[in-house]
């Protein structure tokens, strides 16, 4: 992604947090919920691959046109999921976004794309209004969130997952605003 190198790698140590707490959180006993981890790990890590600063690494051609076949393929797996569990729905938000940045990313490699004279494109706005409105909700949500018992295990903590989330709701924010 396109911006400073700090800001850059403080998100990609980020999103790889976020990806290793997901792994973590596969080891739970209830399905749906290592499912669920399952697809944010993907998430996690690919956001922390793409976030890597361009002034560092830059890309092969192929990155990014694979980052939108994975992506893409994610947001297909999403929107099938979704028909059983209403929160797959914010997982096909997810990782339609992170397909439509590696598609653009992919047609003007080393250019700020869409930061021209017409402003924000309408995908990149509805997007950012989306997961702006998302990281304020689940922001809002997390306050109440009581600490759980010992008993639970860490993969469990429903405290923890709200942060795993909205940590990714964030870095999206994040990317979003460099493209």
């Amino acid at each position: 992604m396109h911006g400073p190198a700090s800001p850059g790698w403080l998100l990609v140590a980020l999103c790889a947090a976020t990806g290793a707490y997901c792994l973590l959180r596969m080891r739970s006993h209830v399905e749906e919920q290592r499912r669920a981890a399952g697809g944010e790990a993907l998430m996690g890590f690919g956001m922390a691959a793409m976030a890597v600063p361009a002034a560092v690494f830059a890309p092969p051609s192929w990155a990014w046109p694979a980052y939108a076949v994975v992506f893409g393929a994610a947001a297909l797996h999403a929107l099938w999921e979704a028909r059983a569990c209403a929160h797959h729905l914010h997982h096909l938000m997810g990782t339609s976004a992170m397909a439509y940045m590696a598609v653009v990313m992919a047609a003007s490699p080393g250019q700020h794309a869409g930061h021209g004279g017409a402003g924000i494109p309408l995908v990149t706005g509805t997007l950012l209004l989306y997961f702006t409105g998302y990281v304020l909700l689940s922001g809002v949500r997390l306050m109440p969130a009581a600490a759980a018992d010992g008993s639970v295990g860490w993969g469990d903590r429903p405290e923890l997952v709200r942060v795993c989330r909205l940590s990714m709701g964030i870095a999206m924010v994040a990317m979003l605003l460099t493209l």
